[in-house]
C-alpha cells in the first residue's frame, strides 16, 4: 500500500487523461502484487473452469445433437467456446467481491485522500482482473487441447476470438464493480455477482444448440450478449455450431459481440464511477 501511496503522490500534474492512465496502472500493479501473494485465489479460480471442461466433455459428450451429429468430438469443439465465455464472465463475481472488500476495510477512503483520478481505483482493479482472466484462459486452452478441442482457422482468427473473450470479460467486470459498490460485504458481492450469471450463461447457445429451445426461449438466447460472444468465437475458431437463427446478433456475431461489450463498458463504468464518487463523498 505504501508503494501505491508514494507512486500516486509523486505523480506530476499535467494532462488529466495521462494522470488517469498512470494512476490506473499503479492501482493495477498493486492488485496484481496482491494476487501473487495469495496464489490460492488464482488456483481455485482455475479449478472451476477445468472441472466444467472435463465434466461437460465426458458426461454430455455423445448425448448432444449438434448439427445432426452426436459425436463426442463434435460436442467438445462445440462446447469450448461456451466454456471460455463462461469463464471470463464468471470473473465478475471476483471483481465485485474484491471491490466490496476494499470498501469494507476502508481502503477506498485511503485512496480518496490521495491526489489521484477518481476512476483510477476501479479501472486499476478491472485491469488486474483482466490479467488474471487472461492467465485462466491460457491454462484452460491447454486443458481443452488435452481433451480433444481443436481450431480450424488461421492463428489471426484464433487470437481474435480470444481478444473478444477478454473484451467481454473486461466488460462484465464493470458489472461486478457496480455490484461491489452497491453492497455492504464481500460475501454479498460474491452472491450478487453469481446469481444473475447463471441464467445469462445457461439461457444461451453455450452448452446446447439454441434451435432446440422453445421459440420464446430461443429468441432470448439469440439476443443474449453472452450468446453473441460464444457464436463469434465458434466462427473464429472454425468449430461446429453454425447458427440457423435470423436474429441479427447470430448473423453478425463478431460485430454484435464488440458492440455489446463496448455498450456494457460505457454504461457500467459510468454507473460505477458515479457510485464510487457518491460513496467517497
Amino acid at each position: 500500500m505504501s508503494a501505491v501511496t508514494d507512486a500516486v503522490r509523486t505523480t506530476a500534474p499535467g494532462n488529466p487523461i495521462g494522470q488517469s492512465v498512470r494512476d490506473s496502472l499503479v492501482v493495477a500493479k498493486r492488485n496484481l502484487i496482491r494476487m501473487a501473494r495469495i496464489p490460492e485465489v488464482v488456483i481455485f479460480g482455475l479449478i472451476q473452469p477445468i472441472m466444467f471442461v472435463v465434466l461437460f466433455s465426458y458426461v454430455f459428450g455423445g448425448s448432444m445433437d449438434i448439427g445432426g451429429s452426436t459425436s463426442p468430438q463434435v460436442y467438445r469443439e462445440f462446447l469450448m467456446a461456451g466454456i471460455f465465455a463462461q469463464t471470463v464472465t464468471f470473473a465478475t463475481a471476483g471483481a465485485g467481491a474484491g471491490i466490496a472488500e476494499d470498501m469494507h476495510k476502508g481502503l477506498i477512503d485511503r485512496f480518496r485522500s490521495l491526489p489521484m483520478a477518481r476512476g483510477a481505483v476501479l479501472t486499476g482493479r478491472t485491469l488486474a482482473d483482466l490479467v488474471q482472466t487472461a492467465l485462466t484462459l491460457l491454462v484452460l486452452a491447454v486443458v481443452a487441447l488435452l481433451v480433444g478441442w481443436r481450431t480450424h482457422t488461421s492463428i489471426g482468427e484464433v487470437l481474435g476470438a480470444f481478444g473478444l473473450l477478454l473484451l467481454t470479460g473486461y466488460a462484465f467486470t464493470w458489472i461486478g464493480a457496480v455490484i461491489g459498490l452497491s453492497v455492504r460485504t464481500p460475501e454479498a458481492a460474491t452472491s450478487g455477482g453469481l446469481v444473475w450469471l447463471f441464467p445469462v450463461t445457461f439461457v444461451s447457445n453455450a452448452f446446447v444448440d439454441s434451435s432446440n429451445m422453445t421459440p420464446w426461449l430461443r429468441h432470448i438466447a439469440d439476443w443474449n450478449p453472452f450468446s453473441a460472444t460464444v457464436q463469434a468465437c465458434r466462427e473464429l475458431f472454425g468449430n461446429p455450431g453454425v447458427s440457423t437463427s435470423d436474429a441479427w446478433p447470430m448473423q453478425h456475431a463478431v460485430w454484435a459481440s464488440l458492440i455489446y461489450s463496448v455498450l456494457i463498458i460505457v454504461l457500467f463504468r459510468t454507473l460505477a464511477v458515479r457510485k464510487y464518487r457518491s460513496a467517497a463523498a
